[in-house]
């Protein structure tokens, strides 16, 4: 019997949890070329395709899954292998080590749910698109009312999975920021042609590498605001959910130059990952450390500031990798400051990471009982969690070394 696409999936995750990922390659490939486990061809299925354009060898051994339940079928539809790479990152959890399967419970989390964003008088949303020889991409630009004196910051803000540019605004709430402190908030919007769930490709080795794929769109964008608003060099910050968290980090990684400080949350670690399994044992914990080596511009390595926030309760990224994160500019500094602490009904544990000179490096906070959604943010965006502290006002205040919210920079 032909083994249907949700199927294939579910048994691909058991293989690749027992280190089997020649077989879990080998289970996708067959349910994407329309041949069942015993290489059995279905006559209604699409062309043999491969994931990412690359043929991997498998054993010979005959893989017969074992499957729990039959979940709805999937219609054959899939001619882009990275609908695979959507559907694996967007629909199913990681597993857990003793092989269970968490449950994908995003309600209440899900959407867009295509609110409109509210704009305050006088300022503008608007849409914008950039070209370079990379590729392009839309994206929105929220400039405020009144933009502070002197040369404006620039956030650059980066969605994650099946999330629009307006439905992260409205979770985040970081329009409502940009309007208190008058700074200018860049939302790209990752193109249906690049991922058809709208994730951020973070995985993939041509967009972890500076000049290349999609973190040149990302830095071109950036730089084209910077030139058009007369934007402070100098106060130039790249923040992301998820996929996009993973993306921002990637971002700090090959543009440290551009960039003063990162924000990521519930996200990845640069290099964490290179191909589809690999994603999902970065995703549940199992990954290799990250290879963090920041680009080397002009001779001078630099590294931007990084402010990490992660759901103890995540089980679509596991936690571990907000460590990871934090963990280059650990190496070479020192914890000067650990908090705990309780704020809108969740507690927290925050640590923060001083270098020689005693700067703040690195912020990681760890939010007790959260899941994946960004912390504090607003109920009509999705993957927002109203409880907890307001991940937004947080992040500002590092990028900005202001008070921004009750809460002043830890000494």
């Amino acid at each position: 019997m032909t083994m249907n696409f949700d199927r294939a999936l579910h048994a691909a995750l058991q293989l690749t949890q027992a280190q089997k990922l020649h077989e879990a390659t080998r289970v996708i490939q067959d349910a994407l070329s329309g041949r069942s486990p015993n290489g059995c061809p279905n006559k209604t299925a699409p062309a043999t395709l491969s994931i990412e354009g690359c043929v991997i060898d498998s054993s010979t051994e005959e893989i017969v899954p074992e499957i729990e339940a039959t979940p709805k079928p999937v219609p054959s539809t899939l001619s882009d292998p990275s609908q695979l790479i959507a559907r694996a990152l967007g629909k199913y959890s990681p597993q857990q080590r003793d092989g269970r399967l968490h449950g994908f419970s995003l309600d209440g989390l899900a959407g867009p749910k295509f609110k409109s964003v509210e704009i305050a008088e006088g300022a503008q949303f608007r849409t914008e698109n950039f070209r370079c020889e990379a590729g392009s991409r839309a994206y929105k630009l929220y400039i405020p009312s009144c933009v502070r004196p002197g040369r404006p910051a620039l956030l650059v803000m980066l969605h994650g999975g099946t999330q629009t540019a307006d439905d992260f605004a409205i979770g985040t709430r970081m329009n409502d920021l940009a309007e208190e402190h008058g700074f200018i908030v860049a939302y790209p919007i990752q193109a249906k042609a690049a991922n058809p769930s709208l994730y951020w490709n973070w995985f993939k080795p041509e967009n972890q590498m500076r000049g290349r794929g999609e973190p040149a769109i990302i830095a071109g964008i950036t730089k084209q605001i910077i030139a058009d608003h007369d934007v402070d060099p100098a106060c130039v910050f790249v923040a992301g959910l998820s996929a996009g968290g993973a993306m921002a980090a990637v971002m700090a990684a090959t543009y440290p130059d551009l960039y003063a400080a990162v924000g990521v949350h519930s996200g990845l670690a640069y290099k964490s990952a290179a191909d589809v399994p690999s994603a999902f044992a970065a995703m549940r914990g199992d990954g290799a450390k990250s290879s963090r080596r920041v680009t080397d511009i002009g001779g001078a390595k630099t590294s931007p500031r990084t402010i990490v926030l992660h759901g103890a309760a995540d089980k679509i990224v596991h936690p571990s990798n907000a460590a990871m994160i934090v963990d280059a500019e650990s190496r070479a500094s020192h914890t000067d400051h650990q908090e705990e602490g309780f704020d809108a009904g969740r507690g927290f544990t925050r640590t923060v990471t001083r270098d020689e000179a005693d700067l703040v490096v690195a912020e990681h906070w760890i939010i007790h009982g959260a899941g994946h959604a960004w912390s504090g943010g607003s109920a009509d965006g999705s993957y927002a969690d109203p409880n907890g502290p307001d991940a937004s006002r947080e992040m500002v205040r590092f990028f900005l070394g202001e008070r921004a919210g009750s809460r002043a920079a830890a000494r």
